[in-house]
């Protein structure tokens, strides 16, 4: 029997980076929140005066992930120092340094009787050591409240300080995740406040400390790449041992960011697991709708199973 003929995808096309595509596929579609859970976990983390990057940054796929009871809690406010050309949430001079905070994100998660936790904060360029401190207090304490849940962090590149850096690692997370976010085409564009080479730097220098730890990093497609930037981005991470990787669609928060220069197919989407598996990650999370913490608890089972 003949073999079928091969499918040959289609390749972005090389895309002007203010480009601006306006209608939304339907594979982008998603049904409003509102279930019970979703409910019931947005009073739960008013009650305990938290934020979620789920809110924040306004994710499609808030109603799916609350239903499971999982949320991306962020961490030392909700404004941010930086001003990142496609990110929604607010910038500008943040609030006093909150340190009850981990006290009461260690007592949600209890409550909530988490599998998998996810940590995230805004930058805070403003503190010496960017809000490492509360990372790390945060991780303990979730370790004493709720010993069986797997904690994850996602933190900002901490202006490239290593002392930062080892303060989060030292409290042993099971995951340290750092977004690439983009190609280095485009960092100042979309990342004036980081570094392409920083960002990679930072997961190089994460392995090094803990060589057991999971390390993860997400890139976001639309932006204004080519597909071989797309694919040398994604190499370039592999390159500093990281485990784990994300590829989502970029949404533009409102019409004062980023405009999308291209939507990415599901079957492209596809194409680029499957590369991102060759080069040798040991999961890739990659969809229209897919975000760093998009099934996180379904990643660190499956990146731990394939080690």
């Amino acid at each position: 029997m003949a073999s079928p003929p091969l499918v040959q995808l289609q390749r972005p096309r090389p895309t002007h980076p203010h480009a601006q595509i306006d209608r939304k596929p339907p594979w982008l579609k998603v049904p409003a929140p509102g279930g019970p859970n979703y409910v019931a976990l947005k009073q739960l983390m008013r009650d305990h005066e938290l934020h979620t990057v789920c809110e924040e940054a306004h994710c499609p796929n808030i109603g799916e992930c609350w239903e499971h009871r999982a949320a991306t809690f962020m961490i030392l406010g909700d404004v941010c120092t930086r001003n990142c050309a496609y990110c929604a949430v607010a910038h500008g001079t943040p609030t006093a340094l909150d340190e009850d905070e981990p006290l009461r994100l260690a007592a949600a998660v209890e409550r909530m009787g988490l599998r998998h936790v996810v940590i995230t904060s805004v930058d805070r360029d403003d503190l010496a050591n960017g809000g490492a401190e509360i990372f790390a207090a945060a991780i303990t304490e979730i370790r004493r409240r709720a010993p069986d849940t797997s904690v994850e962090v996602l933190i900002p590149d901490f202006k490239g300080s290593g002392q930062a850096l080892r303060i989060v690692v030292q409290a042993q997370p099971d995951i340290l995740n750092h977004n690439l976010e983009t190609i280095d085409r485009l960092y100042r564009l979309a990342r004036p406040g980081g570094r392409y080479v920083r960002a990679l730097e930072l997961l190089r220098r994460a392995k090094q400390l803990d060589p057991g730890m999971l390390t993860k990093s997400g890139i976001m497609c639309g932006l204004g790449e080519e597909w071989d930037e797309l694919l040398a981005a994604m190499r370039d991470v592999r390159a500093q041992g990281v485990d784990i990787l994300t590829l989502g669609q970029y949404l533009r928060p409102s019409s004062d960011h980023l405009p999308i220069a291209r939507y990415y197919a599901p079957d492209e989407f596809a194409e680029l697991r499957r590369l991102g598996l060759e080069m040798g990650y040991r999961h890739v999370e990659a969809g229209p709708l897919v975000r760093s913490s998009y099934h996180a608890w379904e990643q660190v089972e499956r990146a731990t199973a394939s080690a």
